[in-house]
């Protein structure tokens, strides 16, 4: 049996493993980061529709110079560059200042430090005026904090029960203030509101409790969310819970934040779809071996983002609910340094030149097939959307209840990313061309819509965050699947010469669309109804969406030309092979007949 190995695929190789080996470590993170920041749900998805907008931009934009100008190993190299610092700069965020509980010597108060108006303080004693508000409250707790709350706020209680407390890392308490004891105060250029809680009165748990913290114990200082459920206090002070999108858009480093992340986002959109049509362009007419050179992405991304996991929740002070994400950024820079340096070995020429690009790519919207299947794309985003940008939110959800639930959920998240790469891309990335040439582009479309109703549905029905990972696996059906499928596609039915183009454009349509809209909607729908019944609505789409495609498919089968000989029959491939190979399907470039398997084939 012969073993070819193509060497001229090797330094492919490794850049698909290289860039997801430095990306693993911190694009997953960037949602849970932002909200540690303080950000809410809707601000996370306004982000993420936005960013891939910004890809929808990027894309086409670079891979038309590319194609026009010849450029693709520069713009490759500089993408990997912008994602590599852009990335490495976020580690220098800082957070938005949050509510401060301070508790000493028999003396209570709330102290606020955020972006507030310069007369807030005096629009609030005129409004409430003698007034007292009840205020939840839900505070960091370290171990030693507990010592106070169980000796001295609870001490009419069992101390076996309060003891029983000390693994939980928030505490949540009412508590009440009023205006004639705010006190605004300034030190080293920072104005802060002091809220006294007259006599230190709160409520635990329906109790009553006085918070008294005695002279001889350090202070009682902890970062807080804080919500006095009325209208007028939280309009006036709106970052008093979490930072809403109003008030997030006058702060300058949610500025900071949110460029870093859009640099990152068209290197990345840069990288993608200029080194996917750098693949198809080495591989020539063995398209059906793509998904062999995509499948050590998957291998990279699921080592390193497990290790990731792993490093973050070592790293982070035990009972904290802010992570330490520091590690990952240094990751980042080091392993896209090693990627750049695997780029410069790749051997690309484009042989093919269009004499006019957008004509060419153009005539794709004149298809119907074509149509159908950006329109699939866009499908496919909404659903990715909310994985890519909330399903690790919704497993912190599901793991607060446990006792030591924020100690485990970044190795529970690394877990999960593992499986999806293992477990679900690496098998289908490498079975992706027999898949393909069994079914067809088409069948296969259909199959990636209804894994995802399958995955949603799962995913609202979870009680344990653990039970996640034996879904996972699906993931090779929803993305190792439906990448394949979808990068297959855009390059067998690009004119000649505008592959850079092609492939940017599917991905700009995907992401730019698809995500930008799923992120929106799933924010929305976070905060409106809450993450299960989201994944729900979700995976009753998805379905519904299946069997739409289906019936549009059927319907453009009898009715129309057949995609890649596979339309109404799949013998009639086998049996008029050379006819298929060289009729013009409905897209308006010819469809080039994917080759077949050679007995071992390691390319």
């Amino acid at each position: 049996m012969k073993t070819n190995i193509d060497k001229d695929l090797l330094p492919m190789k490794a850049h698909y493993f290289l860039f997801n080996a430095g990306t693993a470590p911190v694009v997953p993170f960037m949602p849970p980061l932002a909200k540690q920041l303080g950000y809410s749900d809707v601000v996370v998805g306004t982000i993420y529709m936005i960013l891939p907008i910004v890809g929808l931009l990027a894309k086409p934009l670079f891979g038309y110079i590319a194609d026009r100008y010849q450029r693709h190993r520069f713009l490759f190299l500089a993408g990997q560059l912008l994602t590599a610092v852009a990335f490495f700069m976020v580690m220098f965020v800082p957070a938005v200042e949050r509510p401060q509980l301070h508790c000493h010597a028999g003396v209570s108060n709330i102290r606020y430090c955020s972006n507030y108006p310069k007369d807030a303080e005096a629009q609030l004693e005129a409004f409430y005026g003698n007034r007292t508000l009840t205020c939840n409250m839900n505070c960091q707790m370290a171990s030693d904090m507990w010592d106070i709350v169980c000796q001295h706020w609870l001490k009419a209680s069992p101390t076996s029960d309060c003891q029983a407390n000390r693994t939980k890392t928030t505490i949540q308490f009412s508590t009440y203030i009023n205006m004639p004891g705010l006190i605004e105060e300034s030190q080293n250029n920072v104005k802060c509101l002091n809220f006294l809680i007259p006599h230190d009165q709160g409520t635990i748990d329906s109790r009553n409790v006085t918070l008294y913290c005695p002279k001889d114990k350090p202070m009682f200082q902890s970062s807080c969310q804080m919500d006095c459920n009325d209208k007028f206090f939280r309009e006036l002070l709106p970052d008093s819970t979490v930072i809403n999108t109003s008030s997030a858009v006058a702060l300058p480093e949610f500025w900071f934040f949110f460029g870093l992340l859009i640099i990152s986002w068209v290197g990345m959109a840069v990288v993608v779809s200029i080194g996917d049509a750098i693949c198809f362009g080495i591989l020539g007419d063995r398209h059906h071996l793509y998904g062999r050179q995509r499948l050590c992405g998957s291998l990279g991304w699921g080592i390193f983002a497990l290790l990731a996991g792993l490093l973050v929740d070592t790293m982070s002070k035990e009972g904290s609910l802010d992570k330490n994400y520091t590690i990952v950024f240094w990751m980042t820079l080091i392993i896209m340094g090693f990627d750049m340096l695997a780029s410069t070995k790749l051997k690309h020429t484009q042989t093919h030149m269009s004499a006019n690009i957008l004509r060419d790519v153009g005539q794709m919207f004149l298809s119907m097939r074509c149509i159908v299947f950006f329109l699939w794309c866009v499908a496919i985003g909404l659903g990715t959307a909310l994985i890519w940008n909330f399903l690790f939110i919704y497993l912190e959800e599901l793991a607060k209840p446990f006792d030591n639930g924020t100690n485990f959920i970044k190795t529970l998240e690394g877990l999960v990313m593992s499986i999806q790469c293992f477990g679900g891309e690496l098998p289908f990335f490498f079975m992706s061309g027999w898949i393909l040439k069994r079914i067809g582009h088409v069948n296969a479309m259909s199959l990636v819509l209804f894994g995802f109703g399958v995955r949603f549905i799962l995913y609202s029905m979870l009680q344990n965050p653990w039970y996640i990972l034996p879904i996972e696996l699906l993931n090779g059906v929803t993305f190792g699947l439906f990448y394949a499928t979808m990068a297959s596609y855009a390059s067998i039915v690009a004119p000649p010469g505008t592959e850079a183009t092609m492939q940017s454009l599917v991905g700009a349509i995907f992401e730019g669309i698809g995500v930008s809209m799923g992120s929106q909607i799933g924010g929305q729908l976070f905060d409106a109804v809450g993450a299960r019944i989201t994944f729900e609505i979700f995976g009753i789409g998805a379905f519904i969406m299946f069997v739409v495609h289906v019936c549009v498919q059927i319907y453009l089968q009898r009715n129309g030309p057949t995609e890649n000989g596979k339309g109404r029959s799949s013998t009639a491939e086998s049996s008029t092979a050379s006819a298929s190979a060289s009729a013009t399907p409905d897209c308006p470039t010819s469809i080039k007949k994917l080759d077949g398997f050679s007995d071992v084939d390691l390319s």
